[in-house]
């Protein structure tokens, strides 16, 4: 990750829940991202398989209403913050044994940046008071990551 991406996400994380994150978080961030989207293609590929198909739609894909709302919020600061093509090169496709159909391969940076608002305002929903999220924090949120999706 460039110098400018590492400033692009300092900036993203304190705009969608004015917390300081520094490059160490990146990594986490970016680990977050590829097991939260494994989860999700894993949960549309039985979608694609239930309804006969050897293709993963968008549509297959679990989307929460709260999901869809935060990329939505992504996409809006994204016009700003340019994010869209560092997460294209973040975002790794998940192992699965269906393909991801174009639209849906396209839609997944997006879905990364909503994944990533919602991580961000979960730490502050668990500790009101946060600025630097610490080891702790990251942990946390991961875990209710775990249990939901």
């Amino acid at each position: 990750m460039t110098v400018t991406d590492v400033s692009r996400f300092e900036r993203f994380f304190r705009q969608a829940a004015g917390l300081d994150v520094d490059k160490n978080d990146l990594k986490r961030h970016d680990d977050f991202v590829d097991d939260r989207l494994y989860d999700l293609m894993l949960r549309g590929e039985a979608n694609a398989k239930a309804n006969n198909r050897d293709i993963i739609e968008f549509w297959d894909l679990p989307i929460t209403k709260g999901l869809q709302e935060r990329i939505h919020e992504f996409g809006r600061l994204d016009q700003e913050l340019q994010l869209s093509p560092v997460l294209e090169r973040i975002t790794a496709y998940p192992p699965t044994t269906l393909a991801c159909s174009d639209d849906a391969w396209n839609r997944l940076p997006s879905v990364s940046g909503g994944m990533s608002i919602a991580l961000a305002r979960t730490m502050t929903i668990l500790d009101p008071e946060i600025k630097n999220p610490s080891s702790e924090h990251w942990e946390r949120a991961m875990q209710v990551f775990e249990v939901l999706l």
